[in-house]
């Protein structure tokens, strides 16, 4: 089985900043994507950000310039850094990882409980 925890999540004015953070544990031979998606209340789950295990980014038009995503292999970490954060980030972020548990398995979706961001104008 394999475990994600995210961390990080608060309450912060526009123009903040927050890092969060997600570690994954568990029966882990290796881990291929890693990203983070958000859920605005009464909108639909969209992708945010997501990193390979090459180190390719992809960000959504809305957070380039404004989100960094990174990750440490040796931790199986990976992390979301917001800058200038408005009102429209409000939301429950969520981590994802497609993890391979054994050399003979392919790799598979697992998704954290997700952490709060909320933002005041």
């Amino acid at each position: 089985q394999v475990q994600l925890v995210e961390s990080g999540g608060d309450l912060v004015q526009a123009g903040g900043s927050l890092r969060l953070s997600c570690a994954a544990s568990g029966s882990i031979f290796s881990i291929n994507s890693m990203g983070w998606h958000r859920q605005a209340p009464g909108k639909e789950r969209e992708l945010v950000a997501v990193i390979t295990d090459g180190d390719v980014t992809n960000y959504t038009d809305s957070v380039k310039g404004r989100f960094t995503i990174s990750r440490d292999n040796a931790k199986n970490t990976v992390y979301l850094q917001m800058n200038s954060l408005k009102p429209e980030d409000t939301g429950v972020y969520y981590c994802n990882a497609v993890v391979r548990t054994a050399r003979w398995r392919t790799g598979r979706n697992y998704w954290g409980q997700g952490t709060q961001v909320t933002v005041s104008s």
